[in-house]
């Protein structure tokens, strides 16, 4: 966990006044007891560490106290659930503060704690199913390569300024989120480009958390494991469109729901569309190429930006034009974004190429929805007019009620669909596999190969001069998770020995 160098400290006193936290010790105990530092995870606690002990879907996190309590933890804010848990252990002695909804208080306080360092920041957040890495990563390229030291949190990875760490969630719970950016500032950083989740909305990890401008790129089904109902997962993206976190919004209404969103919403918005203009920024030239794709962009206040990307699929025309908008509106003078644009490059694992000089093209995406398979599929099918090979498989202990329409749109989209294993986790990789392909018809050489290495290679020796092999699901990750164990597993890397291989 970053944490910034300049510790904050505040009494236990003023963070139980501040969350209306129930306590057995009287305020003169409490303020005597410094906190120096806020964590939800014991394994992180510090000395001089509130723990922040949720509810979990399996444990509750007091159980981890006594962890947390030998790293130096100095008090425990919880749930009532959490204080019967840390009584059944005998802790004496360790201050706990009780409120109702710790996730929640959490996420208020550890943005308070840190002297709310998103608004210090113009901070941006991009929500919707798809294309929010790939936002995010071209409005950080683009404020980087305009001289704006830039903060970068997403799925692929983090960065501050050119400083790069691991990601383990797309939105991190509330006290590393807070931290982060106070490291952030601290270090100078101008401007704040993240992805939200919406787990991070429902969890309540952003709550304190306020953003300069916020983006929708679209929704379309996923998560539905998590969220009871497409409305539900939509409504739970709306919050963010609201005053509470947010000045202004960012949305692409070609999408459906970005258009209720944009008609529903309290804040002031500017619309993005490919293809309607009437909304604030849109398209008036696309021409397409085999190496790049000329450009006009039409924008507020009747900017107009000339340019050429090598950013390939329609899709990737919607992340571009979201990125170009917002960074006009955070003050980029549009002539030096128009100089950027030609190199600009996607983000990590989004129809990121794997070129060993092999004569087709090989290709590697994080498509792991519906929706997304559809949309990438119909890239690779502009690439080429030769065959499309597709390797997909879909996650385990996720939302099963993609996986049939994921098999679909594999089989529909692609000449050759070969259907695999993703990270199955605890589920069996066989039954996965029987729900992707139920009532599919799949014939030679299209093929059922459950172990993804040889699906891969498969896929590559099928390959004939100007095909499309592309592997989707996994994109960016380095492993495969089978059986509660960690694989080392990255597409890329087993896609480029493939080829080698048939060289």
């Amino acid at each position: 966990m970053i944490r910034p160098l300049t510790q904050s400290q505040r009494s236990l006193a003023s963070i139980a006044s501040t969350l209306s936290a129930k306590s057995d010790l009287s305020v003169s105990e409490l303020e005597k007891i410094a906190v120096t530092g806020i964590s939800s995870s014991s394994s992180e606690i510090e000395p001089g560490d509130l723990f922040c002990a949720f509810a979990g879907a399996k444990v509750h996190g007091a159980s981890f106290a006594q962890d947390a309590i030998k790293s130096g933890a100095v008090a425990i804010l919880t749930d009532a659930q959490g204080a019967q848990v840390i009584k059944g252990l005998l802790i004496k002695g360790l201050p706990v503060l009780i409120v109702s909804q710790p996730r929640k208080s959490a996420a208020i306080l550890t943005s308070w704690f840190y002297g709310e360092p998103m608004r210090d920041l113009f901070s941006i957040g991009i929500t919707g199913t798809n294309g929010k890495t790939t936002v995010s990563t071209l409005c950080y390229q683009i404020f980087q390569s305009a001289g704006q030291e830039t903060g970068l949190i997403g799925t692929v990875e983090t960065r501050i300024g050119n400083e790069v760490l691991a990601s383990t969630r797309t939105t991190p719970e509330a006290a590393e989120l807070q931290a982060l950016v106070a490291t952030m500032r601290e270090r100078h950083c101008r401007n704040l480009v993240m992805e939200v989740s919406s787990h991070a909305i429902a969890l309540d990890r952003i709550r304190g958390s306020y953003f300069a401008a916020v983006g929708f790129t679209n929704l379309s089904q996923d998560h539905l494991d998590f969220h009871p109902s497409m409305e539900d997962y939509f409504a739970t993206k709306s919050r963010l469109f609201t005053y509470e976190y947010a000045d202004q919004a960012f949305i692409n209404i070609d999408d459906a729901y970005g258009q209720i969103l944009a008609d529903k919403t309290e804040l002031p918005v500017q619309t993005i569309s490919r293809f309607n203009e009437n909304a604030t920024w849109h398209y008036t030239r696309i021409e397409e190429g085999i190496a790049h794709s000329d450009i006009s962009i039409r924008g507020v206040g009747g900017v107009l930006i000339d340019s050429r990307t090598t950013l390939r699929g329609g899709f990737n025309f919607d992340n571009l034009l979201m990125a170009v908008a917002i960074c006009v509106e955070s003050g980029i003078d549009p002539m030096d974004i128009q100089t950027l644009i030609p190199h600009l490059v996607g983000a990590a694992g989004r129809l990121e190429p794997v070129n060993l000089g092999q004569n087709f093209t090989a290709l590697v995406d994080y498509a792991h929805s519906p929706d997304a398979v559809a949309r990438v599929l119909a890239a690779a099918r502009e690439m080429s007019d030769k065959r499309v090979i597709a390797v997909l498989g879909c996650g385990g202990d996720r939302d099963a009620s993609k996986r049939n329409a994921m098999g679909q749109e594999l089989s529909l989209r692609s000449d050759i669909a070969i259907f695999t294993s993703d990270n199955p986790r605890s589920e069996d990789p066989q039954v996965i596999l029987a729900q992707m392909t139920d009532g599919l018809k799949i014939s030679k050489p299209s093929s059922i190969v459950q172990d993804r290495g040889e699906a891969i290679k498969l896929a590559v020796n099928l390959a004939q001069p100007g095909d499309v092999v592309i592997v989707l699901g996994k994109g960016h990750e380095r492993g495969q998770e089978i059986a509660g164990v960690i694989h080392p597993f990255d597409d890329r890397l087993v896609l480029a020995h493939a080829i080698e291989a048939k060289k």
